[in-house]
């Protein structure tokens, strides 16, 4: 005769072991109270970008769209750059990012963005009206080609 009852229990061999999920458990609490640690205590930002000098600046108005496309104005509004969506989509990402700051700062959507870059080679924008700041070499060397050549 066969055993045609359902098997609602697996066999011990097919389930996760019981220290593993105890040692995931474990790091996850470790990873939150190091966390909390240093929220309350105010330690400082270790992980940021180096600072270095600026060698290049150049003004900008950046304007897009949900398409991906994107346009880049000089401060004086001349016409840097049109970008489709097909090369634009990091440059109109960016801008998003900017009218999401911007929004929540209460502060008006259409100011401009300083791109710089900086003697160590880092090019980062900084919105001068919220604060924000954003170094492009994290997000990889592509996308932070399509800022280097706004600043030519």
């Amino acid at each position: 005769m066969s055993d045609t009852s359902p098997r609602f229990r697996t066999e011990d061999k097919d389930l996760v072991p019981r220290a593993l999920v105890r040692a995931m458990l474990a790091m996850v609490l470790a990873s939150l109270a190091l966390t909390t640690w240093a929220v309350w205590t105010d330690r400082p930002l270790e992980a940021t970008p180096p600072e270095s000098a600026a060698v290049l600046e150049r003004t900008l108005y950046i304007t897009g769209d949900m398409s991906g496309a994107a346009r880049v104005l000089d401060a004086d509004g001349t016409l840097i750059a049109d970008m489709p969506p097909e090369t634009g989509g990091f440059v109109s990402g960016v801008w998003r990012v900017l009218q999401r700051k911007r929004t929540n700062a209460r502060v008006p959507l259409d100011g401009p963005v300083r791109l710089v870059a900086s003697e160590n080679g880092r090019i980062a924008i900084v919105d001068p009206s919220t604060g924000w700041r954003a170094d492009l070499m994290g997000f990889g060397a592509d996308n932070a080609a399509a800022f280097a050549r706004l600043l030519r």
